[in-house]
């Protein structure tokens, strides 16, 4: 009887993850699908917002990051959101964050006033409005963990992952740590 005890506590506290997991999901596919949905009806300040950060590369390059940016964030966002592939989207989306945190850090270094534009139009700020560097840095962290804690536990319930495997996202105690599914 002792010995149902710790099986117990394993697949409650494996069930408890996925759980985790299907938050950091949300969390982190639902802000990039978000930022993407925002920038979509206006692409043109999309660039607007990616000139803003006066980086030393061709125009062209803002250009196609502008337009480019928010389609790949809405497909990435909705795949994470999903579950699909969730380990590599996951990747993929804590990667963005990191360019993102990378970018916001310069503007601030180099003393631009901008918007970053992830979640509002973007681009240079009027005079009199402060920047929120610190804030949209540590938003961005946030996202950055639960992209990191995707890839460590990509097993959550209610993912195309599971459904593809054909289980219960992981939540059985028997299931193998290592694999990609879910």
């Amino acid at each position: 009887m002792d010995d149902e005890k710790p099986d117990t506590a394993v697949r409650h506290g494996k069930a408890a993850l996925t759980w985790i997991s299907l938050a950091a999901r949300v969390i982190l596919g639902g802000a990039i699908l978000y930022a993407g949905l925002i920038k979509l009806p206006d692409l043109s300040q999309s660039v607007t917002a990616v000139r803003a950060y006066q980086l030393p590369w061709p125009g062209w390059i803002d250009t196609a990051a502008g337009y480019g940016m928010p389609i790949a964030e809405v497909i990435l966002g909705a795949a994470i959101l999903a579950g699909l592939f969730t380990r590599w989207t996951a990747m993929l989306g804590a990667l963005m964050m990191l360019v993102y945190i990378g970018l916001i850090s310069s503007a601030w270094a180099r003393g631009l006033a901008i918007n970053c534009g992830c979640f509002s139009p973007g681009g240079f700020l009027p005079p009199g409005e402060s920047t929120k560097y610190l804030q949209d840095i540590l938003r961005d962290i946030g996202l950055t963990i639960c992209g990191v804690w995707l890839m460590i536990w990509p097993r959550s319930v209610f993912s195309v992952d599971g459904w593809i495997a054909g289980a219960d996202a992981g939540v059985d105690a028997d299931q193998d740590d290592d694999t990609d599914a879910a």
